[in-house]
C-alpha cells in the first residue's frame, strides 16, 4: 500500500486539488493527477483488460503511468468535461465523447479495490434535487415546504400558499442575461403575479423562503463535520463574495447525525451542505453538492485539506 498511488480526476487549473495533492506529497503518497479531458487529445492513453480474474491494465498521462489494480484511493474533483477533436463532424464527435464517457469513464468507475471521494455514479444521483429533498426529510432534516413543477397554476397557488416564495434552478445554470453577457441564475423571490404559461417549458423548483438570519456551509470529509456560518444579509449569499463574513462555529448533535445519515444515504465521504439558520436557532436544510468548493472558506481551509488528505492516504486499507 505505501507505493500505491492516489488518483486525482480534475482539471488542470483546479487549484482546489493543490493543497490536498501538497500534504499527500509531504507524506510520500504519489499522486497521479488525471483529467478524463486528456484521453480524447490522446494526452491521456488506457488499456484495459478483462477476463474471468477481473480488470487489469494501465492508465498514462504525459509524465505518469499507474496500473489500474494498485490504487489506493480515488478523489473525483473538477475534471473537464469531454472534449472532441478540433474538426470532426458533430456526429463523430458525439459518437467519440460518448465512446470516452463510457470506455474511459467506466474503465475508472471500476477501479478494484479503491476508496472513491466520491464515486462519479454516487456524484450524480446525489446531485438531483428532488432525491436530496426527499432523502433529507427521511434522514430528519427540516426541510422547507418546495414544489417542482411545469404547471402554471401550480406554481401560483403555491406561491399564494407558502409566500414569500422564491424561485431556484435545480442545477448550477448560467444564461446570457440583458446584455448579451452569460449570468448567473441566483435565488430570487417569486409571487404569483408574476407566474405565466412560460412556466410550462420546463420544470421549475419554487420554495417557501426561510425567515433566516445567517447561512451555515457544513464540509463534510468523512466523519469529520466542519461548519461555518455565512453572515451577509443576502437572499443567495453567493450573490457577493465580498459582503459574506464567515466564522468556525459548532454543528449541533442532531444535525450531524441527519448528516451522517444522509451521507451513508448516498454512499458519499465528501458533501457541502448548505442550511439556512433561524433565529431560533433551527437549522433548515437547502441542499448538499457532493462534490462542492470549500477552499474559498479560510476559516476552514486548512481542516479540511488535512482530512482529505487523511481519508485519501488511508485508502481502503
Amino acid at each position: 500500500m505505501a507505493d500505491a498511488p492516489v488518483l486525482v480526476v480534475t482539471s488542470v487549473d483546479d487549484a482546489t486539488a493543490d493543497p490536498v495533492t501538497q500534504r499527500l506529497f509531504e507524506r510520500g503518497v504519489p499522486v497521479v493527477r488525471l483529467d478524463p479531458a486528456d484521453f480524447l487529445g490522446a494526452a491521456a492513453r488506457m488499456s484495459a483488460r478483462f477476463g474471468s480474474r477481473g480488470m487489469s491494465g494501465r492508465v498514462c498521462t504525459a509524465s505518469r503511468e499507474v496500473e489500474l489494480r494498485g490504487v489506493r484511493a480515488a478523489w473525483w474533483r473538477r475534471p473537464t468535461p469531454y472534449r472532441a477533436r478540433a474538426g470532426w463532424q458533430e456526429q463523430i464527435a458525439r459518437f467519440a465523447v460518448n465512446e470516452a464517457g463510457i470506455g474511459f469513464g467506466g474503465v475508472l468507475a471500476a477501479l478494484p479495490d479503491c476508496l472513491w471521494v466520491n464515486h462519479p455514479w454516487r456524484n450524480h444521483a446525489a446531485e438531483h434535487k428532488p432525491a436530496q429533498l426527499d432523502t433529507a426529510a427521511a434522514c430528519g432534516f427540516t426541510v422547507p415546504e418546495t414544489l417542482i413543477t411545469n404547471e402554471v397554476d401550480e406554481a401560483r397557488a403555491f406561491a399564494d400558499a407558502f409566500g414569500p416564495v422564491v424561485y431556484k434552478p435545480l442545477r448550477h445554470a448560467v444564461l446570457p442575461a440583458a446584455d448579451g453577457r452569460d449570468g448567473m441564475i441566483w435565488v430570487g423571490p417569486v409571487v404569483s403575479a408574476s407566474l405565466d404559461e412560460s412556466v410550462a417549458g420546463t420544470a421549475h423548483m419554487f420554495q417557501a423562503e426561510v425567515n433566516k438570519v445567517a447561512d451555515v456551509r457544513v464540509t463534510v470529509v468523512g466523519r469529520w463535520v466542519f461548519a461555518v456560518r455565512i453572515d451577509g444579509g443576502l437572499l443567495d449569499w453567493r450573490a457577493d463574495y465580498d459582503a459574506l463574513t464567515y466564522t468556525r462555529i459548532p454543528c449541533p448533535p442532531e444535525v450531524e447525525r441527519a448528516i451522517h445519515r444522509y451521507m451513508a444515504s448516498f454512499g458519499l465521504l465528501f458533501g457541502a451542505f448548505d442550511f439556512a439558520l433561524t433565529a431560533a436557532g433551527e437549522w433548515v436544510f437547502l441542499e448538499c453538492n457532493p462534490n462542492g468548493q470549500w477552499a474559498w472558506i479560510a476559516e476552514q481551509e486548512d481542516a479540511v485539506a488535512d482530512a482529505l488528505a487523511d481519508l485519501l492516504e488511508k485508502g481502503r486499507a
